[in-house]
């Protein structure tokens, strides 16, 4: 794909390897998500389609699971293991090591989750996840508030981490994890922010790091520089620590979510409508 990238900021030429170049992986698909790198490939979601899919270096891809209850985001644990957002069953889940499903958390409070959309694990062990209402009618919301929620470990309760958000999407940790990025896509605000983490584990601040002008945000990563990789209407805006636009990577599609994966985490799938892209890149992520 020629033109595939805009340069806004020259630390953009950083990101970019001299060889660096987009390339379809995958296609003819209905609609793309849930990239994450998981036991040398990569899985992602074709939400309409009920299907989990995984993609291998000289293979292609194939299905992985179906039904996956419509899976959506994904992410693996400290101990390799899959967690992913079910938004069919609305539900938080984990792929043990020997394949099985442990169901993570279904409910807050006595009421049923919204609709679980992406999910980051940090080195702790304490799983994160948004929890929009998508997909689902009016009269089905079970939650007061599109919640962030925080599961901690051996915790029998979900955490109401952050209640003040219209559309709660992507999210991401910033490499030193003490700063946790949280996209919010209703088209009416479509802006990132950016929290702290208290000493009790907690969010502090929730300033706005940045604002998507094309499309809204969705899946959010970042690089060992602390560059953050958000998806837009366009393809990937990359931005500066200080929330500067650095340049996109542009997509045919809207993307909707994104991962780095491959040798030395320098590779950055993208997930955009009906198909998978890739770029090899000069820097690593997480």
């Amino acid at each position: 794909m020629s033109d595939w990238f805009e340069i806004v900021d020259e630390d953009f030429q950083r990101v970019l390897a001299p060889d660096s170049e987009l390339s379809c992986i995958a296609d003819g698909f209905e609609f793309t998500e849930g990239p994450t790198w998981y036991q040398g490939g990569l899985v992602f979601s074709d939400i309409p389609a009920d299907t989990i899919y995984r993609w291998e270096e000289g293979s292609g891809h194939f299905v992985w699971r179906r039904p996956s209850h419509h899976a959506n985001g994904n992410t693996v644990d400290g101990e390799g293991r899959l967690v992913t957002c079910e938004h069919g069953s609305r539900r938080l889940t984990r792929t043990e090591q020997d394949g099985s499903i442990a169901i993570l958390a279904a409910s807050h409070r006595g009421k049923r989750l919204n609709s679980p959309n992406d999910v980051v694990v940090r080195g702790d062990g304490t799983i994160w996840f948004t929890d929009p209402p998508y997909g689902i009618r009016p009269e089905e919301v079970g939650q007061s508030a599109n919640h962030v929620f925080c599961l901690r470990p051996g915790a029998g309760e979900l955490t109401p981490v952050a209640s003040d958000f219209s559309m709660p999407n992507g999210l991401t940790f910033g490499p030193d994890e003490q700063v946790l990025y949280i996209a919010d896509s209703d088209p009416s605000i479509h802006h990132i922010r950016r929290f702290g983490l208290t000493r009790e584990g907690g969010l502090a601040g929730g300033e706005v790091f940045a604002t998507i002008e094309t499309g809204a945000p969705d899946g959010l990563r970042v690089d060992a520089a602390g560059r953050l990789y958000s998806t837009a209407g366009d393809g990937v805006h990359v931005f500066g620590p200080q929330g500067n636009l650095l340049g996109k990577i542009k997509t045919p599609e809207a993307a909707a979510n994104c991962a780095f994966g491959g040798p030395e985490m320098r590779t950055l799938f993208i997930t955009a409508g009906t198909a998978v892209w890739a770029t090899r890149l000069a820097v690593s992520g997480r």
